[in-house]
């Protein structure tokens, strides 16, 4: 079946195994110094596992796979004692996997496990999801005093990378902005200090699928639009920098080379980096 399945970049991966840990259906092992995918089977695709990667080298990619298999994911997790339980049916549950969840609930029902591991997941508050980019926060904005109409520095459309045309007439010869979606409600003067004078493609490089598609768009771009240089402005957390890296293969890919400049915003709307790549 063709489904979302996780993807692992052999060149990028240091073996660190800081993404072992974050699946929580036991779907990577670090095996002769590398991250692997042990089976279809035991990816559901949610991608808890991509912020935690320190090189990128972990994407979501629609391909053709075994379909999941929930029952044989819990034969697997059941080993691990309740605490593993626990984690893997509180993923189930903040990623709104109901049926895995009622599925995997069957299971250790059928196989007579501990009901109080299940009442203790039900007590908790559930979580955005399981990734540490997506936990919720609140914080204060001081007020300032603005006046009149602030302008757009939009001069195209459309800006969302599955819609655009690399060849489009706006692109051609411009400097790129590349930003991630959430950047221009975190940074208040993202018109002014990002957009003015540029071409913009905006994209998620974590819920967005087919990023295949945005890799040989850039590369295009870079080839055939002859942009002069691409900005690419992310968000500070961990899953965002895919993007950046995306940005980064594009050029070695392509036949010529133009600067990138990362920038990464901070979730109060602070600028937080700026790396010249």
């Amino acid at each position: 079946m063709l489904r979302k399945i996780i993807q692992i970049e052999e060149d990028k991966c240091d073996g660190c195994g800081a993404c072992v840990p974050e699946c929580h259906e036991g779907a990577l092992q670090i095996i002769d110094g590398k991250a692997r995918l042990i089976s279809d089977l035991f990816c559901d695709g949610l991608g808890a596992c991509l912020g935690h990667c320190p090189t990128g080298a972990l994407t979501i990619v629609e391909r053709e796979a075994e379909p999941y298999d929930e029952r044989k994911v819990m034969d697997y997790i059941v080993k691990g004692g309740p605490n593993v339980i626990k984690a893997h049916l509180k993923h189930l549950r903040d990623h709104k996997e109901f049926e895995y969840l009622t599925q995997a609930i069957d299971y250790l029902n059928d196989n007579g496990i501990v009901i109080p591991v299940l009442e203790e997941v039900a007590k908790e508050e559930p979580s955005s999801c399981g990734c540490s980019g997506s936990q919720e926060q609140t914080f204060e904005t001081e007020e300032t005093k603005e006046e009149g109409q602030r302008q757009s520095h939009l001069t195209q459309w459309p800006v969302q990378m599955h819609l655009v045309s690399p060849t489009a007439a706006y692109y051609r010869n411009s400097d790129l902005l590349l930003a991630a979606d959430c950047c221009a409600f975190s940074y208040g003067d993202f018109h002014k200090d990002f957009m003015k004078g540029k071409s913009v493609a905006i994209a998620c490089p974590k819920l967005d699928s087919n990023k295949q598609v945005y890799l040989d768009k850039l590369i295009t771009m870079v080839n055939d639009a002859n942009i002069k240089s691409m900005t690419v402005v992310i968000m500070q957390v961990p899953c965002c920098s895919g993007l950046a890296q995306m940005a980064k293969q594009a050029v070695e890919h392509a036949t010529r080379e133009v600067p990138i400049t990362v920038v990464v915003i901070g979730v109060q709307g602070e600028i937080l980096q700026t790396v010249e790549l």
